[in-house]
């Protein structure tokens, strides 16, 4: 694919793609390229810088993106360690546990596990305070 930038007779630039560099003559020599401001199809090439390649500034918005999905990562990965610790693992029987110790049936304790979507919703429409624990983020050691 190439890019090039068109004007028209009556002085509308504007860009346009092809398929290769003959393809402009072809199609502008058959009537097919059209100013898209006003449908004249005398259609030239202009005057463009080409597209070099080198060194780029970059850009502060994507490096802001880039320390923040960092941050949430190691955060995701805190939170992970901080319940797998110090919380009880109660396997498929989590939503059963929560259940019991939300209504007094079991003793008060802080407890993870598996739950279904289904089984989730219905603890939070009984009022059983749940939350999702964070997946464990890849370890940023072990990606390419």
């Amino acid at each position: 694919m190439i890019r090039y930038a068109l004007k028209c007779d009556q002085a509308h630039d504007f860009e346009a793609w092809f398929g290769s560099s003959t393809d402009f003559d072809d199609q502008a020599g058959r009537g097919l390229v059209e100013c898209p401001f006003c449908g004249s199809h005398s259609v030239q090439k202009a005057i463009m810088a080409p597209a070099v390649s080198g060194a780029r500034k970059a850009d502060p918005a994507s490096d802001v993106a880039a320390r923040m999905q960092t941050l949430m990562m190691a955060a995701a990965r805190e939170v992970r360690a901080h319940v797998e610790a110090n919380f009880d693992y109660v396997g498929d029987t989590f939503a059963r546990e929560a259940r019991d110790i939300h209504e007094g049936k079991s003793e008060k304790r802080e407890i993870y596990g598996e739950a279904t979507p289904a089984e989730v919703r219905k603890l939070k429409d009984d009022g059983v305070p749940v939350s999702a624990l964070p997946d464990a983020p890849p370890d940023p050691s072990k990606v390419n």
